[in-house]
């Protein structure tokens, strides 16, 4: 256990990206939210419990579609990087074994990364939400509502056991790329998929791989969340004889059983758990480059 805790102090240490990415992304939605156009006050405007809502949702989703491009190349980097710069001969020479360094990575993009994206995110929105209502001559209460929050923070943790779960092949895969290429890893990573998608559309004329890549990117998402909750978990709001739709609660659009029960599910984590070994027999393998 310590030496895990050590093995991820040291992922902190050598990447710093890892917190102040999201830190410079929180710096400047406070800065927006300090000096930006704000009126929560105009006519025709939704309710402020919607307005909550897609604020909440709208910095979230911010955060994690900035935490999903970093964590990639993270993989990619993690084991080319400690070869190009010849550190892995170091590490080899201490009593840490490479499965544990391999394993380390992984669930430093999985689960750390995540993690501290999620923590900078909350931060941010109570630091937004304390602005606009001041700036906006309201309560706090008026643009920051708790359970809006709290189901917030349920639906992040979610987000980060599926997507860890769901990707774990593709993180296996980039992991497989960064002990291996010697050289433009981003290449390497891309031009396995890339040659057997053009290979089958020549020889074969179909889009297998294609779909199959497709249904690993974003199939998660009808698995993981019901598309259809029921009339009964929407709020209908008039704006500008305009009726729009917003959802009173987003705990109605979680889909645990669905996506846990899910043969992709659990067919991908066993093809992730293999790639994964096949990193940690290449990293046995592969020294400074």
């Amino acid at each position: 256990m310590n030496t895990a805790v050590w093995l991820v102090r040291r992922e902190f240490w050598e990447n710093r990206a890892i917190w102040m990415i999201p830190a410079v992304i929180g710096a400047l939605l406070v800065l927006a939210a300090l000096f930006g156009k704000v009126d929560l006050n105009m006519p025709g405007q939704l309710p402020i419990h919607a307005l909550a809502q897609l604020f909440l949702v709208a910095v979230a989703a911010t955060f994690f579609a900035v935490m999903s491009i970093y964590a990639t190349w993270y993989l990619l980097d993690c084991l080319y990087a400690d070869r190009k710069d010849r550190s892995v001969l170091f590490w080899k020479s201490l009593p840490i074994s490479d499965t544990s360094t391999v394993l380390s990575k992984l669930g430093t993009a999985l689960i750390v990364i995540p993690l501290v994206y999620f923590v900078i995110a909350d931060i941010t929105t109570l630091m937004m939400a304390f602005i606009v209502s001041v700036r906006s001559g309201s309560n706090l209460g008026g643009v920051w509502h708790l359970d809006l929050w709290v189901q917030l923070q349920v639906l992040w943790i979610y987000l980060i056991l599926v997507s860890a779960l769901w990707y774990l092949p593709i993180a296996g895969y980039l992991l497989i790329v960064s002990a291996w290429a010697k050289r433009a890893v981003m290449l390497w990573s891309i031009m396995p998929p890339l040659a057997l998608l053009i290979a089958e559309r020549w020889f074969l004329g179909s889009h297998a791989v294609a779909q199959l890549l497709w249904e690993r990117l974003v199939g998660w998402v009808p698995l993981a969340f019901h598309t259809n909750p029921g009339e009964g978990v929407w709020m209908t709001t008039i704006v500008d004889n305009d009726s729009i739709r917003t959802p009173q609660s987003l705990w109605s659009f979680l889909n645990l059983s669905s996506f846990f029960s899910s043969p992709e599910t659990w067919i991908g984590a066993a093809v992730g758990v293999a790639l994964i070994i096949g990193a940690i027999q290449l990293r046995m393998r592969r020294t400074e480059i």
